[in-house]
């Protein structure tokens, strides 16, 4: 391919949000922005991670003269505050926020577009709320099984085997028994010298393994941190669903049209997941392998087909 990584002409120009604010949700302050145009289509960005937050560039997904784009940081992650905080911090809360959000602000129906765990969410939220969605975009599905984090904590690093050794070596060989269990317990100690060093370590393998073009990518500080502790906090407690619960729940949302963006050599979330998705899903759903990408939203492939689908949403 000729760029791994979608051209910046590409994208809608950047634009600051004509609205921001908080949710007070008693322990979490919850930030969002608005951008867009008022009177265009309701869409609701839903970040991955959990913990790694939005970003001016997601704003430039969303064609302004279209839609009426509201983003958000998640509990504990990107603006929102406390930063990197767990308590209060579970899948319901994540549901009841944006359900909040919007009647804050007026939506009656809103197009969701989520990507890895904003799939996740994004599918437990229509669950919950299917009269509340007009549809949904969604790109590298999770669909939050235990199956899923297995393959993250130790088959993943098959196809990345030099971030995998920088992940896994920073345990001792007693430690890596349980690697889920043994990060989760540094990310969780109060003291910086003990968590940072875990958490640089845990969003840096993530990191290195989220693009067709391999390379050791090393990320630092409080990005770092919300990613690392909350992924783990949702991993440890089973993504706070029941086994299997989106596709048992499918048929609530059957009615409503989808599409289903994979990279084809996405190694964090295998393309098996959305197959299994869209299979259940039916006819409403389009799914769509990209054959020449891996996980990134930005990586040229997964970038078009996710403009693609906003454009035919947009009508």
């Amino acid at each position: 391919m000729a760029h791994a990584f979608i051209e910046d002409k590409e994208l809608f120009p950047v634009s600051a949000p004509f609205a921001q604010g908080r949710l007070d949700r008693g322990l979490h302050q919850i930030y969002y922005e608005q951008c867009g145009r008022l009177d265009g289509k309701p869409v609701l960005f839903i970040h991955g991670g959990p913990g790694a937050g939005i970003s001016p560039t997601h704003r430039r997904l969303f064609n302004p003269d279209r839609y009426h784009c509201v983003l958000f940081d998640q509990r504990g992650s990107g603006q929102s505050l406390p930063h990197g905080e767990t308590a209060q911090n579970t899948t319901q809360d994540l549901i009841a926020d944006i359900e909040v959000l919007r009647q804050q602000l007026g939506i009656e129906q809103w197009l969701l577009f989520g990507g890895s765990w904003g799939s996740t969410l994004a599918l437990a939220y229509a669950i919950a709320h299917p009269e509340r969605v007009s549809g949904l975009i969604l790109r590298g599905i999770f669909l939050g099984t235990r199956a899923e984090v297995d393959w993250f904590l130790h088959d993943m690093g098959r196809f990345f085997p030099e971030a995998y050794d920088q992940f896994v070596s920073y345990l001792t060989v007693e430690e890596r028994r349980d690697i889920l269990l043994s990060y989760h317990e540094k990310l969780m100690d109060s003291q910086a010298l003990v968590h940072q060093p875990a958490a640089e370590r845990w969003a840096s393998y993530e990191t290195s393994c989220s693009t067709l073009r391999a390379g050791m990518r090393r990320v630092t500080g409080r990005s770092a941190l919300s990613m690392a502790r909350l992924e783990a906090h949702y991993f440890v407690n089973d993504c706070f669903m029941p086994d299997n619960h989106i596709l048992q729940n499918i048929k609530v949302i059957r009615h409503l049209p989808a599409h289903i963006i994979q990279g084809r050599h996405d190694v964090i979330c295998p393309p098996v997941s959305a197959h299994r998705l869209a299979d259940a899903w039916g006819n409403r759903a389009t799914l769509r392998m990209v054959d020449d990408a891996g996980h990134s939203t930005f990586e040229n492939g997964i970038a078009h087909a996710l403009l693609s689908a906003l454009d035919e949403f947009a009508v």
